[in-house]
């Protein structure tokens, strides 16, 4: 199965693209292109698929990603650093061509920025404790530093799981009523005492909140398409002892 690179109108120009699970060598649960190097994949088969992603979206390019705690913070790259060193953050920009910045979800949104006249790329992970806490805001703010202009920037939102599939309970939505009444219309009604939670809907709300100029979401549902997608929730639902994570890219060439 060859490597699928999705990938966004809005971001033309950038090399970018959200991958899936095809095209990769891992087994069994990992099935796939996994590169999370939390999970307990064989590790040489993490390093392929890693490679393989790369190579997929900007050849010759050095692969960063972050420590991803959930946080709102966001880092600006200006060199490659140690898989060993990599930054607890959620958020990653550069100007530095050469540079592919890497986000890894299983559920959660990833979100890539560009602004072309800047020269100016940025990614983000957003899940539900970070995309609350703004981590799309810390990444506009970051890119914004190094020259970008909001009113210019563009964002996609790539495969993230999907209303449908995201059941919360009231607890959940009692913490987003709680940062702002209004996020009620993110949810819909479920079954007693539970809740339909759009994350996607919700991250592209605090993007254009924020004055991103364009926002483009992708509506690929990571539950429900096994064969393109890995997903946290279905390996829990299903008791499985681990999940993959796929990547998403954007880079300067």
């Amino acid at each position: 199965m060859s490597i699928e690179v999705n990938r966004a109108a809005v971001l033309e120009g950038a090399a970018h693209g959200f991958l899936g699970r095809g095209g990769g060598v891992s087994r069994g649960v990992y099935a796939g292109l996994n590169v999370g190097v939390g999970s307990d994949d064989d590790p040489d088969a993490i390093t392929e698929n890693r490679r393989r992603a790369t190579e997929a979206v900007l050849p010759g390019a050095s692969l960063v990603t972050l420590f991803q705690v959930h946080s709102s913070d966001a880092v600006t790259v200006l060199a490659a650093f140690e898989q060993f060193g990599r930054p607890r953050a959620d958020a990653l920009v550069t100007d530095r061509p050469g540079l592919a910045l890497g986000i890894l979800t299983a559920d959660c949104a990833p979100v890539l920025f560009a602004d072309m006249a800047a020269g100016v790329v940025g990614a983000a992970h957003a899940g539900w404790k970070g995309a609350l806490g703004g981590v799309t805001t810390s990444a506009v703010l970051a890119m914004e530093a190094l020259g970008a202009r909001r009113e210019r920037i563009v964002a996609a939102i790539g495969p993230c799981i999907a209303r449908d599939s995201y059941e919360v309970d009231d607890a959940f939505l009692r913490t987003f009523d709680a940062a702002d009444p209004a996020n009620a219309r993110f949810f819909s009604s479920g079954r007693a005492g539970h809740h339909q939670f759009d994350l996607r809907a919700y991250v592209a709300h605090r993007l254009a909140d924020v004055g991103v100029g364009r926002i483009e979401t992708l509506g690929l549902d990571t539950y429900a398409d096994e064969d393109r997608f890995f997903s946290f929730r279905r390996a829990t639902h299903r008791g499985e002892p681990g999940y993959g994570r796929q990547i998403s890219i954007i880079g300067l060439s």
